[in-house]
């Protein structure tokens, strides 16, 4: 297969500038990690990070290179989303959905042009983030099915668009929704609209407490009748026109989120390593590092978080190459279920390991340990991976 023509510049254009690239994201990750707290316990939104982020233009990593932006490939996009999060995972996850957002739409390249290219400039030159507004309270994630309840109406200057979103990551700082919805016709269609966040009718409901990525600003979006022009309808169609996205557009959902919940994981990591260092009881006479059953434990993690960067860079790397199957979006599904399992589990073995100080919100790993929990909510989730897996596998045995 050809090389893909969206994300592909991670081995041409910024080949040279990746040790620099990788040195300034640790550098931000640091600082991120000194207020990732603070954030998580206010349920504070952390624009000073978004701020940084596009100092060291890191907002357009997804972006194409004809528009100002880098066009990095899977295999970058993926380690700055996981050093990120070893700093803040809320920061990232907002970053993640911009990223997946930007490299979507630069892939299907259905939007209107002018307004695509718009989009992309604005992500280059500002603190433009964007990202998808799915959710319903009625409706529930679409990607278990069902019509948006969200209508627009077509009307001589535009759209009006009216309804109710849930989960709206990033919400205090996106400049743009994309609005998925279905229009009032007898025979309704569906698709993404663009919203831009200042215009009247557009209301953010301060709705999201958690017990992880508390800092993500994951609210509801209220939307009042908000006009919007005609070509703000990016990819509208009937309802049976509708079939399966790109498989490549799945795996990078799949990919992007294995590499945040890397990242949390990672950060657990170290947390502990430090902990385990520098901890010793005045009956040991030595630090906990020293002990076999620590040593132990700790090795089962590095093994567990090993798993999890050959699975997911494997894979990116294939797919940068060119080199993926034609199943490529269920094998990336399949990284998401090993890789977060065995997140989650690692930070677990951490807990379990120092007992009561791991549940302090004193220490970071209580955090890290809400927040990788948070892995098993984002589409597709672990009963529709297996699912996928295992219709696939009787199919083909039955094939036989």
């Amino acid at each position: 297969m050809s090389k893909s023509p969206v994300l592909e510049a991670s081995t041409t254009k910024t080949a040279k500038s990746l040790p620099n690239l990788f040195e300034l994201v640790d550098s931000l990750a640091a600082d991120f990690a000194t207020r990732a707290a603070t954030h998580d316990r206010d349920r504070s939104f952390p624009f000073e990070n978004f701020a940084a982020l596009h100092q060291a233009q890191l907002l357009s990593l997804t972006v194409p290179v004809e528009f100002g932006g880098q066009a990095v490939g899977y295999t970058t996009a993926c380690q700055v989303i996981e050093k990120i999060a070893s700093g803040d995972a809320s920061t990232a996850l907002v970053l993640t959905m911009h990223y997946l957002q930007h490299a979507n739409a630069a892939r299907h390249r259905r939007w209107n042009p002018t307004i695509y290219e718009k989009l992309c400039r604005e992500s280059v030159q500002g603190i433009a983030l964007i990202n998808a507004a799915r959710v319903e309270p009625e409706l529930g994630t679409p990607a278990r099915g069902g019509l948006p309840a969200t209508i627009a109406k077509r009307t001589a200057d535009g759209w009006v668009i009216t309804g109710h979103k849930q989960y709206t990551t990033g919400s205090p700082i996106l400049r743009y929704f994309v609005v998925w919805a279905r229009t009032d016709d007898d025979e309704p269609q569906v698709g993404s609209f663009l919203v831009p966040r200042d215009i009247p009718g557009v209301k953010i409901e301060d709705t999201w407490d958690h017990l992880g990525m508390r800092a993500t600003g994951s609210h509801d979006l209220i939307l009042e009748d908000v006009c919007i022009p005609i070509e703000y309808a990016l990819d509208v169609r009937p309802v049976k026109a509708w079939s399966n996205p790109h498989p490549l557009m799945l795996a990078a959902g799949s990919l992007f989120l294995s590499a945040l919940y890397q990242g949390v994981a990672i950060a657990a990591r170290n947390w502990l390593v430090e902990y385990l260092n520098e901890r010793s009881p005045s009956n040991l006479g030595a630090s906990l590092a020293t002990l076999p059953h620590f040593q132990t434990a700790v090795g089962e993690i590095a093994a567990l978080l090993y798993a999890n960067q050959r699975l997911i860079y494997t894979l990116a790397e294939d797919i940068d190459k060119g080199e993926h199957k034609p199943d490529v979006n269920l094998h990336a599904q399949t990284v998401k279920y090993l890789a977060t399992n065995n997140a989650i589990r690692s930070v677990e073995i951490g807990l379990q390991l120092i007992g009561n100080p791991g549940l302090s919100k004193k220490y970071p790993i209580e955090r890290h340990y809400r927040d990788v929990l948070c892995s098993r909510i984002h589409t597709p989730q672990n009963d529709a991976i297996c699912s996928a897996l295992g219709k696939s596998a009787l199919i083909i045995n039955s094939s036989r």
